[in-house]
């Protein structure tokens, strides 16, 4: 963006779209990037402008060879080459460091920045910011063309497709844009390129009236699923992609918890932490609509099982299918499916795998949340955690997602990493004395890589077509939005909505059953406080490493508040006289025949790695200089 925040382009822009299922809908004729009537003359060629706008959706989990995108309390960054990375600036309170930084998804980087937006194929040119605009932009001229009556060729099912779709994407790319920058103009018309720029910011909820607006027509207009449609039967099984009710709906529910959070009701600068009744009650309105489809049996939709967890988030060896299954509800174009550089060889330890010195490693307070197989989290006096048996009786998310002290990495070790065969993450441990090559919490997270996905038992990487991916909103999350809203806007756990049978406990509890651990304890379901921490925790633990913690601890005004502004360690000495062999303690290996959840460890403590200082003004991020300087009315954040 050079001049002007809304012209990210003046001219109509085509180009190869990343969706094999879309080849028939881009056959236009030859001169239809040069005519406006041709352009926009039948369902084929408008829905080809249409995907241009897909085309630009960040892939976070893989916007650079390693991406930094859990900003919040969740991940610990190695030290020396992990310095550079977007979550260490975050941790020292420099946001201003996203502009145009590799591994963060907000900006574009330094050498695609003379390309118009989303030109490229590169995952590494699908930047929010510029894309954002350029996509409003483009959901503009495209209701402006409708608006002209441009579409000559194509039935009134065709006309609402491409009329909900333009609405869905103008309405998702402000919500991605507003949380983050709060408040900005809200564009609804194309502007010419020599208007006077005197538009304001709106406030964060003024824009999300007209999101929500701009949502709820999409749903109108957007069918269920498009393979059950005339206009979508032509890509029939190739459709999950594209924007339909469900996904309309999901996020008005979304945008109005957004709208009625305590960040965006009562601003950054007190300790007021209270929700706006009113739109938690929109919201919950629109999610119970969403989730009673979902059990009606009337969508596509629906959890996966736990014992296919992992395929909401990789697969392999199955032809690079794309994660998610039946509960991913919106992803994004993938552009590049391998997960090779970005998450194999980040997520653990450097000695077995091609990694380059940095290290995502789970910041042990975030683990703390993962509680007991009985619901309780480990602070409770009942729940039967107990420092001398730390991974006992866990949450089965915890075993999913975490390797820890003693847990097999390799399969079949060569001489070379027989030693590192088994974690040997206690005080002093071989997987511990480096903190630049390992992890500095006592954790690796393996919640996107399989056991394998090493250079020994070589299981992972092109040649197994392994394929991670993350879904930018998924079922799990709406139950979990609505159990929020329901309990917010009707001021009790036991709150729900008109359009929903179950209220907020019993949609935490659908979660929580999946998994396979007990529901929301009494003792926390009589007081609305208490509950809304099991919510958070609830959220903290099914939605681990997927983007939202930071926007989460925002959104609440916790980001600045202990214990939510520290990360830490947990350090610990094997018990020897316990069930650990001395001969191969002494080897840095042990008896492979132990159970590692019920080993006995001793000094168990924790450490803080980092403590954050950061004030209200961390709660929004700054805008470029060149942006603040453009007019006036288009002001600064607060304290940048």
């Amino acid at each position: 963006m050079k001049n002007k925040i809304i012209y990210i382009l003046t001219v109509f822009f085509f180009s190869g779209f990343t969706f094999t299922s879309c080849t028939d809908y881009l056959e236009r004729d030859s001169d239809s990037v040069l005519s406006e009537e041709d352009a926009f003359k039948n369902f084929n060629n408008f829905q080809g402008f249409v995907e241009v706008m897909y085309n630009v959706i960040p892939d976070i989990a893989k916007h650079n060879w390693v991406s930094s995108f859990n900003w919040g309390d969740d991940e610990v960054i190695t030290t020396g080459n992990g310095e550079g990375l977007m979550g260490y600036a975050i941790d020292g309170g420099n946001y201003r460091s996203y502009i145009k930084k590799g591994d963060c998804f907000l900006d574009r980087e330094w050498y695609v920045d003379q390309k118009p937006a989303g030109s490229s194929g590169a995952r590494f040119d699908k930047a929010l910011w510029g894309g954002g605009w350029y996509a409003i932009r483009q959901a503009n001229i495209g209701l402006e063309a409708l608006q002209k009556g441009l579409l000559k060729d194509a039935t009134q099912e065709e006309r609402n497709f491409i009329e909900g779709q333009l609405y869905f994407f103008r309405a998702w790319f402000y919500f991605q844009l507003t949380t983050y920058w709060g408040g900005l103009p809200y564009i609804e018309s194309v502007l010419a390129p020599d208007a006077e720029f005197n538009l304001p910011r709106e406030s964060y909820q003024e824009n999300a009236e007209k999101m929500a607006a701009d949502f709820q027509r999409a749903a109108e207009l957007l069918p269920i699923d498009w393979d059950n449609t005339t206009a979508g039967n032509r890509t029939k099984g190739n459709n999950a992609l594209r924007p339909n009710k469900i996904w309309a709906l999901s996020y008005l529910g979304k945008c109005l918890l957004y709208a009625g959070s305590p960040l965006m009701q009562n601003g950054g600068e007190n300790d007021n932490r209270s929700y706006n009744a009113d739109y938690c009650k929109r919201a919950a309105d629109a999610l119970g609509k969403v989730l009673t489809m979902v059990e009606g049996g009337q969508t596509q939709y629906a959890l996966v099982s736990f014992d296919k967890y992992s395929t909401l988030f990789y697969t392999k060896e199955q032809n690079w299918l794309m994660p998610g299954g039946t509960e991913a509800i919106m992803r994004s174009p993938t552009y590049g499916a391998d997960s090779y550089w970005r998450q194999m060889n980040s997520y653990q330890l450097s000695y077995i795998c091609d990694g380059d010195g940095i290290i995502l490693c789970p910041a042990a307070n975030y683990v703390n949340y993962f509680g007991m197989a009985n619901g309780l989290p480990l602070n409770d006096f009942n729940s039967g955690f107990s420092k001398t048996q730390p991974w006992k009786d866990r949450d089965p998310r915890f075993y999913n997602n975490f390797i820890y002290d003693g847990v097999k990495m390799i399969k079949a070790p060569s001489a070379e990493r027989k030693r590192y065969q088994y974690a040997n993450l206690y005080d002093g441990g071989n997987a511990s004395k480096e903190p630049n090559k390992t992890s500095r919490t006592g954790y690796f997270n393996y919640k996107f890589i399989p056991l394998g996905a090493n250079k020994d038992d070589s299981d992972y990487g092109y040649g197994k077509a392994t394929h991670l991916h993350l879904s930018w909103l998924r079922l799990a999350e709406v139950y979990l939005l609505y159990a929020e809203a329901a309990a917010q806007g009707y001021g009790s756990p036991t709150g729900k909505s008109t359009t929903f049978t179950k209220n907020a406990i019993e949609a935490v509890n659908v979660i929580r059953e999946r998994a396979g651990v007990s529901g929301v304890a009494d003792s926390y379901t009589g007081d609305l406080e208490k509950f809304m921490g099991e919510v958070r925790r609830e959220r903290a633990v099914e939605l681990a490493y997927e983007g939202h913690r930071f926007n989460d601890l925002r959104r609440w005004k916790l980001l600045t508040v202990y214990p939510y502004n520290i990360k830490t360690m947990q350090k610990f000495d094997r018990d020897p006289i316990a069930d650990w062999d001395e001969k191969t303690q002494k080897d840095n290996n042990f008896d492979p025949d132990a159970d590692p959840k019920e080993r006995k460890v001793v000094n168990f403590r924790e450490e803080i790695v980092t403590q954050r200082n950061l004030s209200s003004k961390h709660y929004w991020l700054p805008f470029k200089t060149d942006d603040v300087t453009m007019y006036p009315e288009f002001n600064q954040n607060p304290g940048w």
